[in-house]
Order: C-alpha cells, then structure tokens, then sequence
C-alpha cells in the first residue's frame, strides 16, 4: 500500500508539473497578439516589401508602447514571399497555419495577394493588402471576397484619374499603352485607362507588351511606339522594368509624356532612369511624401531607420493602424468579429488620407494624387477625390 501511495504521488506531482508548464505556456501565447507579413522581401518587389515591413515593424512598436491592443503586445511574424505567387502561397500558408497570426498584413502585389486568398479564406484569416489595387484582390465575379482587405485604392479609379488628368491637364489626344503582359495590376489598369481615354475623345495610337522580370532590353518595342507618335505613354508597370523603359525611350529621343500609376512610388525608379530622363513624367499615387500629415510619420521613420520612407511605407503604416483599430473595435481577435469591424470601418484617419471601407466590395473610398517628377523628386500636383 505505502509503494502504491508513493508511486500515486509521483504520478499526480508529475501531472501538475505538466499542468504547470502547459498553463504558463498557454498564459504566455495569450499575452501577445500575432501578426503575419506576408511580404515581397526579396526579388523584383522588394523594394516594396521591405519598406512596408519597416513602417508594420514602427507602427506596432509605437502601439506596444501605449501599452498594446487590448492590453496585449502586439508581435510580428515575418514570411519572406520572394515576389513570387507560388511562395506567396507558401508563406500565408506557413503563417495561418504554423504561426497561428490573427491576421496578415501584405502582399504588396496584386498577383501576389491573389496567390494568398484561399489559403486565409480557408483558415479564416482577415488578410489586408497595402497596396494590392487589381479590382478583383477583393471582389469578383460579383462577389466579395470575404476575408480580404485593403488600404490602398483600387485599379479602375486610378486609371480613370490618369486618363482624365491626360486628357484634361495635358490636352493629350493620343496614347500608347505598354503593358506587362504577365501582370494583373498592369493588364488592369491598363484597361481602366484605355476605357476612360476613350471616353474622353481620345485615341489609343499604340499597344504593346513586355515581360517584368525577364525583359531588360525594350528599343524593339519602344521603336513601334514611337512611330505611332503619341502625345503620351502610359506606362502600368513596377519600377524596375518602368526605370529601363523611360530610360531607353529618352535615349531614342522619344520626348513624349510617360504616365504610370503607384508601381512608379518607388525611390529605386530614380536609380534606374535617371533623374533627367524622368522629367516630363507623371504618376498616380496614394499620397504625397510632401503632405503635411506625412511629417510626423516621416520623421519617426527616419528616426528609427536613417532612411526616407515612400509611400509603400506609407501604406504599410495605414495598414498596419487599420488592423490596429480594427482590434479595438472588435474587442477580441475572434476572426469573424475581426472581420466584420474591418467590414464596417468608417472614418479611419491613415496618413496616407481618410479610409471608409465599403462593405460591399471592401474596397476603401479614399483620394488619389497626382505626381510629377522633378530633378529626381516626387512633386505633388493635384489631389483627385473619388466620386
């Protein structure tokens, strides 16, 4: 009796320690809220990726220091997407599933962001893009995707701002349009601008295609496209293969107006045209680096990093607070009521400009710029509200 009393008591000494350690641990998880990127941190986006992890990495830190959300810390788990669809996948995958994230912050990319859907959909995961604008990242085929977000505007209303700004401001009657032919942010946009162009009297003289990430010689093309003799040339690309073509365009001396959309909101674009060949071009962007509600977020960025901050930054903040009040509003990370009060946000205040996210599509209603380079530099234009 007394060996089966010692050994009784072993085994219940033994199933507390157990207890134990499994209670501290479990305490331990419930103290922190995890956050996945699911972000272009190397290969042809990085840019875009990297910079937009820095500003996640400076908006949770500034929230940890108030305490959190929800009287937890907020900890970011990073996945490198390689700026390929397929790898994209892989890291939502590694994240909802491994990790356990209450949320994803990223792709950058559309095509990216597309490659991710049903992986957070399926584990029922809120998903919010910064910059992923393609019209069907969360709507299509009438419907919305449930569990997909973002804090960027969309791919119809920046083409629609680009063509009108050509048509009205520039007084363009003639547009070539050369498109990524692999890219559902270049194809879509693209579209966008032919229609409204047309729209407004004006004639598509040209169109052609290139390959990103395998293209780095465009003369063949840019020849055809300079026959046609267009006052403009609109350009829906990222600014690797858009720095090559400005680039070699001015060196064929094709003087016309180049335009593009947010892919160009990169400081590598300089690196790779040239300051000089980038005069007289024009872009549409979520924001101005020079907007005065910028400042504040420029200044800590440059604090932390020594580095200015674009607006992939910029947009990588906005989503980073949008999810942050998404929490607050919810008062739980439950995934459904996490994803309903992104569903129904109204009035979120980004430094990239006021967000009203319309249930119907989750697209939000937010305002576009218009910018034009300048000895090297972005300078705002114009603002464009939607209507």
């Amino acid at each position: 009796m007394r060996k089966f009393i010692s050994v009784a008591t072993a085994a219940l000494l033994s199933l507390a320690l157990v207890t134990g350690c499994g209670a501290s641990g479990g305490d331990k998880a419930a103290e922190v809220i995890k956050v996945g990127g699911d972000l272009e941190l190397s290969g042809g986006a990085a840019a875009f990726g990297q910079y937009a992890e820095k500003a996640i990495k400076l908006a949770f830190e500034q929230q940890n220091a108030k305490g959190g959300v929800l009287g937890k810390q907020l900890e970011y788990v990073s996945a490198d997407n390689k700026s390929d669809p397929g790898e994209s996948t892989v890291a939502a995958t590694k994240l909802a599933t491994q990790d356990k994230v209450v949320a994803i912050l990223g792709p950058m990319t559309s095509g990216n962001t597309l490659a991710a859907v049903q992986v957070v959909t399926d584990n029922k995961v809120p998903l919010i893009t910064p910059t992923g604008t393609a019209d069907k990242v969360t709507f299509e085929n009438g419907q919305v995707k449930p569990w997909i977000f973002r804090a960027c505007f969309i791919d119809p209303f920046q083409g629609q701002v680009a063509a009108n700004f050509a048509t009205d401001t520039l007084k363009a009657k003639k547009a070539a349009i050369y498109i990524d032919q692999k890219g559902d942010y270049s194809k879509g946009l693209a579209a966008s601008f032919e229609e409204n162009f047309k729209a407004a009297g004006g004639e598509i003289v040209a169109k052609e295609q290139y390959v990103a990430g395998s293209d780095l010689d465009f003369r063949a093309t840019l020849v055809r496209i300079k026959a046609a003799n267009p006052d403009v040339v609109f350009v829906p690309g990222y600014y690797q293969e858009v720095g090559l073509i400005v680039k070699q365009a001015r060196e064929m001396e094709m003087n016309q107006v180049f335009m593009g959309g947010d892919g160009w909101g990169s400081p590598q674009l300089v690196d790779v045209a040239g300051a000089a060949a980038l005069e007289n071009t024009y872009y549409v962007n979520h924001g101005a680096m020079d907007d005065p509600g910028m400042a504040q977020f420029i200044k800590d960025f440059q604090g932390k990093y020594n580095a200015e901050p674009d607006t992939f930054a910029a947009l990588g903040y906005d989503a980073a607070n949008l999810l942050i009040k998404a929490i607050e509003n919810a008062g739980s990370t439950d995934p459904e009521a996490l994803r309903s009060a992104l569903e129904n946000m109204k009035g979120f205040q980004g430094i990239s400009g006021e967000l009203n996210v319309d249930p119907a599509t989750h697209n939000p209603v937010k305002s576009a710029a218009i910018l034009q380079f300048k000895d090297g530099k972005s300078v705002f234009m114009t603002k464009v509200n939607p209507k």
